[in-house]
């Protein structure tokens, strides 16, 4: 299995760019290949793709990329050549974003995705996209609050671990609190 590739791009087609790498040149399928420069050199973080007829790799310019698009694959009835066209026509954040309000429309904008696959998508993925730096804001503004009601830094700690962070902050410092107190 992959995890990226180092090397200089050497040929650009419609949906998949040619990467060289110490002289082999790995065809990679990408969302946008004319986002990519001929002969600059990239890191591309790659999908390998392997079934009984095909061995394809999927590349991305960031691990988030890479992340969202192996969970948006995790979906019934979403497979790698429909879920790639979603980088090109939208960011990672705006896709994020629709899954998490649940906005039917945005997602089926995609090419091939319809009705029944945008609600599968976002049955199956909602709540379970937020980023680390999206829950470390959230714990830090709840660590704040519990900070400024006189808790020590240590027992905030302890606490913080137990917590669902998907409440609204204020039911997590509700919920914080009953720990606190037993």
């Amino acid at each position: 299995m992959y995890a990226y590739i180092k090397g200089f791009v050497r040929d650009i087609e419609n949906d998949y760019i040619v990467i060289d790498n110490n002289g082999i040149g790995y065809l990679v399928f990408t969302a946008s290949p004319y986002s990519f420069e001929m002969d600059k050199e990239y890191t591309i973080y790659l999908y390998q793709y392997v079934r009984e007829d095909e061995i394809s790799l999927y590349g991305f310019k960031s691990l988030d990329e890479k992340k969202l698009f192996l969970r948006l694959i995790s979906v019934k009835g979403v497979g790698c050549k429909m879920a790639l066209p979603m980088f090109a026509l939208g960011s990672t954040s705006g896709i994020v974003d629709a899954i998490e309000k649940e906005n039917i429309l945005y997602l089926k904008k995609f090419p091939k995705i319809g009705d029944k696959v945008a609600r599968q998508i976002i049955l199956d993925l909602k709540g379970k996209l937020a980023s680390s730096e999206d829950k470390n804001n959230v714990s830090s503004e709840l660590s704040d609050a519990l900070k400024s009601l006189g808790y020590k830094s240590g027992d905030i700690n302890k606490v913080i671990k137990n917590i669902d962070m998907s409440l609204s902050l204020e039911d997590q410092i509700k919920e914080a609190l009953k720990l606190l107190l037993k």
